[in-house]
């Protein structure tokens, strides 16, 4: 199978790395425009529209909104329904997440100076959050339990989620994971009309503060639009995976890592870095041998096929600083003391050290959480957590003493940039 091979002292190397790199993550002007009209319709309309869209879409028949909504005993039924290893395996993952993101919350806290001025932060949680679950034939219980367990953590009061039920299938996996995390209302709707119903509210779903989940095309073009209006999590790119191997790991086993990633979609991308020459074409021979097994063979090679590369390295320094570079969404470390080198690391958005740790295990109960910046992201934003569902506020209390200080300091500065009001307020509380 044609795959990609570079190697890093070519001198074409670097236009060939950013080319491969390169995502046009355009938005179809189509898809934006069906949106923009779904979203205003939803304002607007509210129940009315949303009964309409959902009805055509999914090929329902609900009468009204709360049709559309499942009780807590529907959701523990389907709990109950599943077979027990599947039950364990949620239950048991469910846990791990939560321990992790437990020793994520941030804290209050406040001092005061020598004026006797207290000054401090106050984290709050956020109020209502809406949760996007994809729906149908697709079943993602780790993406619930992914994004409503550190919501909960957090401390959100009310926690909606969305998910779309084409013909009435439903998920029991799904709706499981969302007892088991504690999800306080669920309805069946999808697309960019249950985006629109959770940012502005309907007569039957209350408005949200944040909206956080993946979905489809029209899904992440509805968050972009009502981003502030309400919070979003992110828009996410095709998903990535970027594994360093010194050449010491089973080929087979960095063959499927980077299958992993590529049977997402076609657009997913899987890139290795080895000094290993010889390396590199025994991971070859296992993508060849391997491929015909997989059930989504068709999507992989075409991943690997249009994003994938097989790269060689000087040496595990270069392949540190090229790692950097891509600041991929998954890195995995696979090399002799994972530790030593996971220090030469700045930009990614999880990092699994040694060779035991593959990335399917983060995607599932590892415990960290696999929503992820993509598309080079992780230079400068990090992963879903706690701190996504809580705010801070300052405090900020000032003594006489105080105001006299800074109340000076504050009315020389405020004179220097033309607002009078400014400094009177100052001046009146050290004057008078």
């Amino acid at each position: 199978m044609p795959i990609k091979r570079f190697n890093s002292v070519d001198s074409d190397f670097n236009a060939n790395l950013d080319k491969l790199l390169a995502f046009e993550n355009a938005q179809d002007d189509a898809i934006d425009s069906t949106v923009a009209k779904i979203l205003a319709d939803i304002r607007t309309r509210k129940d009315a529209a949303l009964i309409e869209y959902t009805n055509r879409f999914d090929k329902l028949s609900a009468a009204s909104a709360k049709d559309l909504e499942l009780t807590q005993d529907h959701l523990q039924r389907s709990l109950a329904a599943l077979p027990s290893p599947q039950r364990i395996a949620l239950e048991q993952a469910a846990e791990r997440v939560r321990s992790y993101h437990e020793k994520q919350q941030l804290s209050s806290w406040q001092y005061t100076d020598s004026d006797d001025t207290l000054l401090g932060q106050k984290v709050t949680p956020l109020d209502r959050v809406g949760l996007y679950v994809p729906g149908g034939k697709a079943s993602y219980p780790s993406s619930v339990l992914m994004n409503a367990i550190p919501a909960k953590v957090a401390g959100v009061k009310e926690l909606i989620m969305v998910v779309p039920t084409p013909n009435g299938e439903r998920s029991d996996l799904v709706l499981a994971a969302a007892a088991i995390s504690k999800v306080d209302r669920v309805f069946t709707i999808g697309g960019a009309q249950a985006v629109g119903a959770l940012a502005y509210g309907t007569e039957t779903i209350p408005q949200v503060d944040k909206i956080v989940g993946p979905g489809n095309a029209y899904v992440a073009a509805a968050k972009r639009r009502v981003f502030g209006i309400v919070g979003i999590d992110m828009v996410a790119g095709p998903s990535e995976i970027l594994v360093i191997c010194d050449g010491k790991t089973n080929p087979d086993w960095i063959a499927m890592d980077l299958f992993s990633q590529a049977e997402h979609d076609e657009l997913a991308q899987s890139i290795l870095l080895s000094p290993d020459a010889a390396f590199l074409d025994q991971v070859m021979q296992s993508i060849n041998r391997l491929l015909d097994g997989m059930p989504r063979k068709d999507v992989i090679r075409a991943s690997l096929q249009n994003r994938g590369a097989l790269i060689q390295v000087k040496d595990l320094d270069e392949a540190c600083a090229i790692a950097n570079k891509i600041a991929p969404e998954h890195l995995e470390l696979s090399i002799d003391q994972p530790e030593h080198w996971v220090n030469k690391i700045r930009h990614a958005g999880a990092i699994f050290l040694g060779r035991y740790a593959c990335e399917a295990l983060g995607d599932y109960c590892a415990g960290p959480n696999h929503v992820l910046p993509t598309s080079r992201t992780a230079r400068f934003s990090s992963p879903l957590g706690v701190y996504d569902f809580q705010k801070r506020s300052s405090l900020i209390q000032v003594s006489q003493q105080g105001a006299a200080k800074l109340g000076k300091i504050a009315s020389v500065l405020a004179y220097g940039e033309g607002l009078q009001a400014h400094a009177l307020s100052a001046e009146y509380r050290y004057k008078d």
